[in-house]
Protein backbone atom coordinates (compact mmCIF):
# COMPACT_ATOMS: atom_id res chain seq x y z
CA UNK A 1 0.00 0.00 0.00
CA UNK A 2 1.35 3.61 -0.79
CA UNK A 3 1.56 5.71 2.59
CA UNK A 4 -1.21 7.69 2.82
CA UNK A 5 -3.79 6.55 0.59
CA UNK A 6 -6.65 4.63 0.92
CA UNK A 7 -7.27 1.35 -1.57
CA UNK A 8 -10.86 2.38 -1.71
CA UNK A 9 -10.37 5.58 -2.84
CA UNK A 10 -7.15 3.78 -5.51
CA UNK A 11 -9.80 1.61 -6.73
CA UNK A 12 -12.40 4.38 -7.32
CA UNK A 13 -9.75 6.08 -9.03
CA UNK A 14 -9.00 3.18 -11.17
CA UNK A 15 -12.83 2.64 -11.98
CA UNK A 16 -13.11 5.93 -13.37
CA UNK A 17 -9.75 5.91 -15.09
CA UNK A 18 -10.70 2.80 -17.18
CA UNK A 19 -14.43 4.31 -18.02
CA UNK A 20 -12.86 6.98 -19.23
CA UNK A 21 -10.92 5.31 -21.53
CA UNK A 22 -13.17 2.93 -22.29
CA UNK A 23 -15.52 6.05 -22.91
CA UNK A 24 -12.83 7.08 -25.84
CA UNK A 25 -12.81 3.66 -28.06
CA UNK A 26 -14.85 2.88 -30.69
CA UNK A 27 -17.76 0.55 -29.87
CA UNK A 28 -20.77 -0.69 -32.13
CA UNK A 29 -22.77 -1.22 -29.44
CA UNK A 30 -22.67 2.25 -28.42
CA UNK A 31 -20.77 1.31 -25.07
CA UNK A 32 -24.14 -0.60 -23.36
CA UNK A 33 -21.69 -3.70 -23.14
CA UNK A 34 -19.07 -2.02 -20.60
CA UNK A 35 -21.64 0.24 -19.73
CA UNK A 36 -23.18 -2.91 -17.69
CA UNK A 37 -19.81 -3.89 -16.71
CA UNK A 38 -19.02 -0.58 -15.11
CA UNK A 39 -21.87 -0.20 -13.22
CA UNK A 40 -21.68 -3.73 -11.74
CA UNK A 41 -18.32 -2.96 -10.79
CA UNK A 42 -19.47 0.40 -9.16
CA UNK A 43 -21.78 -0.91 -7.42
CA UNK A 44 -19.59 -2.67 -5.09
CA UNK A 45 -17.05 0.18 -4.95
CA UNK A 46 -19.37 2.32 -4.02
CA UNK A 47 -20.43 0.72 -0.84
CA UNK A 48 -16.71 0.32 -0.28
CA UNK A 49 -15.94 3.75 0.09
CA UNK A 50 -18.71 4.85 1.91
CA UNK A 51 -18.23 2.15 4.29
CA UNK A 52 -14.40 3.34 4.63
CA UNK A 53 -14.53 6.59 3.73
CA UNK A 54 -16.01 9.99 4.89
CA UNK A 55 -19.44 10.60 3.05
CA UNK A 56 -18.91 12.79 1.28
CA UNK A 57 -16.02 11.17 -0.56
CA UNK A 58 -18.62 8.39 -1.60
CA UNK A 59 -20.76 11.35 -2.65
CA UNK A 60 -18.36 12.67 -5.00
CA UNK A 61 -17.59 9.10 -6.65
CA UNK A 62 -21.05 9.14 -6.97
CA UNK A 63 -21.44 12.50 -8.84
CA UNK A 64 -18.58 11.51 -11.26
CA UNK A 65 -19.96 8.15 -11.81
CA UNK A 66 -22.80 9.82 -12.94
CA UNK A 67 -20.97 12.04 -15.17
CA UNK A 68 -19.31 9.46 -16.55
CA UNK A 69 -22.34 7.31 -17.15
CA UNK A 70 -24.59 10.03 -18.06
CA UNK A 71 -26.73 7.83 -20.76
CA UNK A 72 -27.23 5.23 -18.60
CA UNK A 73 -28.41 7.51 -15.60
CA UNK A 74 -30.56 8.94 -17.83
CA UNK A 75 -32.24 6.53 -19.30
CA UNK A 76 -32.60 5.05 -15.95
CA UNK A 77 -34.29 8.68 -14.77
CA UNK A 78 -36.54 8.03 -17.62
CA UNK A 79 -37.75 4.57 -16.61
CA UNK A 80 -38.23 5.69 -12.99
CA UNK A 81 -40.20 8.03 -13.82
CA UNK A 82 -42.37 6.46 -16.07
CA UNK A 83 -42.71 3.59 -13.65
CA UNK A 84 -44.26 5.97 -11.27
CA UNK A 85 -46.81 7.25 -13.69
CA UNK A 86 -44.84 10.78 -14.59
CA UNK A 87 -44.97 11.55 -18.05
CA UNK A 88 -42.09 11.64 -19.89
CA UNK A 89 -41.19 12.89 -23.48
CA UNK A 90 -39.66 10.78 -25.91
CA UNK A 91 -36.87 13.54 -27.51
CA UNK A 92 -33.28 13.17 -26.09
Amino acid sequence: MISGFDPAILAACLWLVVANVIGMLPSKDHHWGAARWLIGALVPLLAWVFWSEPWWLGLALLAAAASTLRWPVYFGWRWVRRRLGMKVSDTV
